[in-house]
């Protein structure tokens, strides 16, 4: 059996819940842009699942700052 495409190329089975994370802690994304040294526009990027790729460094800031688990903040949807 093939393993499961997405719909389109560009599109992708990882689910970013950056938004409750945020509104679980009480933090803006602003806030947290100040935490991590990553751009409001790039994290509203990665916020909305517009995100292509995500770097291990930044990655561990993220978790660092929200005080989570990678697998708190990413999931993966089949």
């Amino acid at each position: 059996m093939a393993p499961a495409t997405p719909a389109t190329p560009e599109a992708h089975a990882i689910v970013i819940h950056l938004d409750k994370l945020l509104a679980d802690r009480g933090m803006t994304l602003t806030e947290l842009s100040e935490q991590v040294g990553v751009s409001i526009v790039n994290l509203s990027i990665l916020k909305n699942g517009r995100a292509r790729a995500i770097r291990f460094s930044t990655l561990t800031r993220l978790c660092e700052a929200l005080d989570c688990q990678p697998g708190d903040l990413l999931t993966h949807n089949a």
